[in-house]
C-alpha cells in the first residue's frame, strides 16, 4: 500500500478484506449448490470434514479445529444430530465434556462427499498447484493477522492499565 496514494486507501477496491469476503461469498454460492446433494450446509460440511479426518472429538476440540466457539457450533451439531449424522454424548471421563461421534450414516456420507473437493477445484479454474499455493498464502495471512490481533489486544490492555 506504500505506493498507493493515501487518499485511495479508503477505496473499496483497495481493501483486501473486501476481496476475501467477496471470494468467500462466491465460494459459499458454489458450495450451496454442490452440497445440496448431500443435504449439508457449508458449516455442517466443515464439521463433517473434521470428524471424518479425526474421528470422535470433544466439542471444544472440534471448535478449535474449525475456529468456532461453542455458541456457534452447538446449533450446527444439533442439526447434524437431528439429521442422524452425528451423536453428542457426555464424556465418560469428564462429565463437563461432550463428545461428538459420527453415526453409521454420517460415516457413510464420506463416500458421497469425495466428489465435493473435485467439483469445487474445478469451479475455481485453478490447477492443483495454484490451489496449494493460494491456500499456503492464506494460511500465512491468517497467522499474521492472528499475531497482529494479539499485539493490538495487548497494546489496548496496556493502554487501559496506564489510564486507570
Amino acid at each position: 500500500m506504500t505506493t498507493t496514494p493515501t487518499a485511495d486507501w479508503l477505496r473499496l477496491d483497495q481493501q483486501i478484506c473486501f476481496s476475501l469476503n467477496a471470494a468467500s461469498r462466491a465460494f459459499g454460492g458454489v458450495y450451496r449448490v454442490v452440497l445440496k446433494d448431500l443435504g449439508l450446509t457449508y458449516p455442517q460440511y466443515l464439521v463433517m470434514l473434521v470428524l471424518w479426518e479425526h474421528g470422535d472429538l470433544p466439542v471444544k476440540k472440534l471448535g478449535e479445529h474449525l475456529r468456532l466457539d461453542s455458541g456457534t457450533l452447538s446449533p450446527l451439531l444439533k442439526r447434524l444430530e437431528a439429521a442422524g449424522l452425528v451423536r453428542r454424548e457426555r464424556s465418560a471421563r469428564d462429565e463437563r465434556s461432550v463428545e461428538v461421534r459420527l453415526t453409521e450414516e454420517g460415516a457413510a456420507l464420506r463416500e458421497r462427499a469425495l466428489q465435493v473437493p473435485r467439483r469445487i477445484a474445478g469451479a475455481t479454474g485453478f490447477d492443483v498447484d495454484e490451489i496449494r499455493e493460494l491456500r499456503a498464502r492464506l494460511d500465512q495471512l491468517t497467522a499474521a493477522l492472528d499475531a497482529a490481533a494479539l499485539e493490538e489486544t495487548a497494546a489496548l490492555e496496556e493502554s487501559a492499565e496506564q489510564g486507570a
